[in-house]
């Protein structure tokens, strides 16, 4: 069983209920009908034109709940200078604001979107109303990667990370993307996570800024999860080939075995993710959020309805956990 099927039948015993609030999207009405037809989640489409057998519509502007959840969005607003007509207005001209805040109180258990909006319009509101997670610093993002006829990782499975969100993170930042990662790994992917941080350089063979900061992570990692397998500096086929981790960094646990590819820069990780999607003609899922209280996932622009499926299934995962 692959990872989308062992998703998809983890996604169907959940039994969760996923908020899309991009109804008038083509791309968006296609997934719906399919994860309805699957059995994947239960659907709740945002709008007051859209009809779709099986599913929960809420239209805006005659939903009869709307006067309860604006006024619970201006209690959580109002220290922010919100008024009680400001958080109507929002809820009902924003679907992307309304779908959080169905996510908030309950009614859903998990909001994707991002097929129309941008990713500052689908995170904003999710930081907002929802906030971080406890224990949480930094909201960050992930791909899951499905390496087709590969031996690395596990059995081609990789999470690469941060790929959608913190452009240059500092060694603080680094090492919350690296846990993060490490945790999510643990809730959608069978085995132990193996995190390798990434560079340049592999266990001091060049000296530079860019190096130290990532060295400096893995010492943040260790000390605040130390049963953890996570270590670097790695170059990447030092992290993943066992034979060249064994050459370059011998004696090392992580080397040469890493499941978990933490990236030093956005720059880097979405370069990387692309091209083993292109190039290695790899499934990509994501990017999938971390951090935030309850799952809300930000799909990319170019995403097909197969993706938001995929995507629908991966956080009805996320909230049973």
């Amino acid at each position: 069983m692959n990872f989308l099927e062992n998703i998809k039948q983890r996604a169907k015993s959940a039994g969760k209920t996923i908020v899309l609030p991009e109804s008038s999207e083509p791309r968006v009405l296609k997934a719906a009908e399919q994860i309805l037809r699957e059995g994947l989640a239960k659907i709740i489409l945002i709008g007051s034109e859209v009809k779709l057998e099986g599913a929960i519509i809420i239209d805006p502007k005659n939903y009869e709940d709307m006067d309860s959840l604006s006024e619970k969005l201006y209690e959580l607003r109002k220290a922010k200078g919100m008024t009680p007509d400001e958080a109507k207005k929002m809820l009902t001209d924003n679907p992307v604001a309304l779908g959080t805040m169905l996510v908030k109180v309950g009614i859903a258990d998990g909001m994707v979107a991002g097929s129309v909006y941008s990713t500052a319009d689908v995170l904003r509101p999710s930081l907002q109303i929802l906030k971080t997670a406890p224990g949480i610093s930094v909201v960050s993002s992930f791909f899951v990667m499905d390496v087709p006829d590969c031996e690395y990782g596990n059995n081609g499975v990789f999470v690469f990370s941060d790929c959608g969100l913190i452009q240059n993170p500092n060694s603080e930042e680094l090492a919350a993307i690296a846990l993060s990662s490490a945790n999510s790994y643990l809730k959608l992917i069978d085995g132990e996570p193996i995190v390798a941080m990434l560079s340049h350089s592999t266990m001091g063979s060049a000296k530079h800024a860019d190096v130290t900061k990532v060295t400096d992570a893995v010492k943040l990692v260790k000390e605040k999860a130390p049963t953890l397998q996570a270590d670097g500096e790695f170059q990447l086929d030092a992290a993943i080939i066992p034979s060249i981790g064994a050459s370059k960094a011998p004696g090392n646990k992580v080397a040469g075995k890493a499941n978990v590819l933490i990236f030093p820069d956005l720059d880097s990780g979405n370069i990387a993710y692309k091209i083993v999607e292109r190039l290695a003609k790899a499934k990509a899922y994501g990017p999938i959020t971390q951090g935030i209280a309850k799952p809300v996932n930000d799909l990319s622009r170019g995403c097909s309805a197969e993706d938001i499926v995929g995507v629908v299934a991966i956080t009805a995962v996320q909230a049973q956990s």
